[in-house]
């Protein structure tokens, strides 16, 4: 450990903006994956579905269409709401 310290000292000795840019990038490349953002987002896409139901008259004949286009369906954003 004392070796990178030693390292990052003379690094920001020598070039401070050199290595401030390279903490940056680090942190670029880092903090989507460790932000709870990600997670929430992530789990909102997943629960969106790609597509909208079209209202159509039912004949009753057609089980995979909802009775009314606000009739729920998929999975639910209960989560979201009591975050």
């Amino acid at each position: 450990m004392s070796g990178i310290g030693a390292f990052l000292k003379m690094a920001w000795n020598k070039e401070p903006v050199i290595t401030a840019s390279c903490a940056i990038g680090v942190l670029a490349i880092v903090f989507p994956f460790v932000s709870p953002y990600t997670k929430y987002s992530g789990m909102i896409n997943r629960a969106t579905p790609y597509t909208y139901p079209v209202p159509v008259r039912d004949d009753g004949n057609m089980p995979d269409i909802p009775g009314h286009p606000s009739d729920p369906q998929g999975p639910s954003l209960e989560w979201l709401k009591n975050f």
